[in-house]
């Protein structure tokens, strides 16, 4: 089994902000915008290097939206940046209407997302966001595990043409991937190799996955680790490839339990290779006020449980 070093806790919206930088520095079409939030969202150093292409649009979120539409048709790389839940349900309409619509070349920055933004509570949390950018035709999906795949993502957002939707949050979380590992959308990513069961998880859940490999390789169980960064397009052949091999599958996400990385999956399997599989999620219900490793334990979002539901899965092989 591959072990995982953590060289230190960084927050993924900062690799957000050095991804935007780097991509800034490659391509004198990206511009950024944000609503109210350039420190929040880690601009800081774009707009420092780049001012006349930052835009502080102020607490306004649709008009941001409206805006960055418009610098796509003239042939810019928008970067829009807020809070998952200001820019997502606060915009949905403009999203809609004004970006997946017309296919435009915004790039939507969300940071703070789902539960471990902690003890703002539930008015900022979103749990939802996943499902509602899914929904959206022509919309990327991403969502990267920790600060090195974060700024790749970005990186490959800004050469990506069309709508994408990249997630990210406010703690420090482990840096376990490589500075220089590639990021590719529409391409799930093993992380391990194993026999018994499969753990898909994005995000936050990623590093929970390796830690629950690692105590169920303990216990003689064999698990393979899948790193979804990739929600939307989704990698169905890798999805259906390691399913058939482990013959079950857990899917971990900070995310309520509609809309998000569990049914995407239990849709491929359902179509393709029908198997048990179990869900780790926010359940049915909104965040609350507490701080990001408490919430998780709460939502049962921690490797703990990601090794249970594991090993109840496979006795339902």
């Amino acid at each position: 089994m591959k072990k995982y070093i953590d060289t230190g806790k960084k927050d993924t919206r900062s690799g957000f902000g050095a991804g935007l930088l780097e991509a800034g520095k490659a391509d004198p079409r990206v511009v950024a915008l944000t609503a109210d939030l350039k420190g929040s969202l880690k601009m800081d150093a774009f707009a420092e290097a780049f001012p006349e292409r930052f835009i502080q649009c102020g607490i306004a979120e649709a008009n941001m939206v409206g805006v960055a539409a418009g610098l796509a048709i003239t042939g810019k790389i928008p970067f829009i940046g807020s809070f998952a839940e200001f820019v997502t349900g606060r915009v949905y309409d403009q999203l809609r209407q004004e970006v997946a619509y017309g296919c435009t070349n915004v790039k939507i920055a969300s940071s703070h997302a789902g539960i471990t933004l902690g003890e703002d509570g539930a008015t900022h949390q979103t749990m939802e966001d996943i499902a509602l950018m899914r929904a959206l035709p022509e919309m990327v999906v991403l969502n990267p595990c920790d600060f090195n795949q974060t700024k790749a993502a970005t990186i490959a957002a800004a050469k990506y043409n069309g709508p994408v939707y990249l997630r990210f949050g406010r703690p420090g979380v482990p840096n376990f991937t490589p500075a220089d590992a590639p990021f590719e959308i529409g391409k799930a990513i093993i992380m391990n190799e194993g026999t018994d069961v499969t753990l898909f998880a994005t995000g936050h859940l990623v590093w929970e996955a390796l830690q629950a490999a690692q105590a169920l390789e303990d216990e003689g169980i064999s698990a393979e680790v899948i790193d979804i960064a990739s929600i939307k397009p989704l990698d169905a052949e890798a999805v259906v490839e390691s399913v058939e091999k482990t013959g079950c599958a857990v899917v971990a996400e900070e995310h309520n339990m509609a809309g998000g990385l569990g049914e995407a999956i239990a849709g491929v399997l359902a179509a393709s290779h029908p198997a048990p599989i179990a869900f780790i999620n926010g359940g049915d219900r909104f965040g609350q006020s507490g701080t990001p490793s408490a919430l998780m334990k709460e939502y049962n979002l921690d490797a703990a449980h990601i090794a249970q539901y594991a090993k109840n899965i496979i006795n339902n092989k």
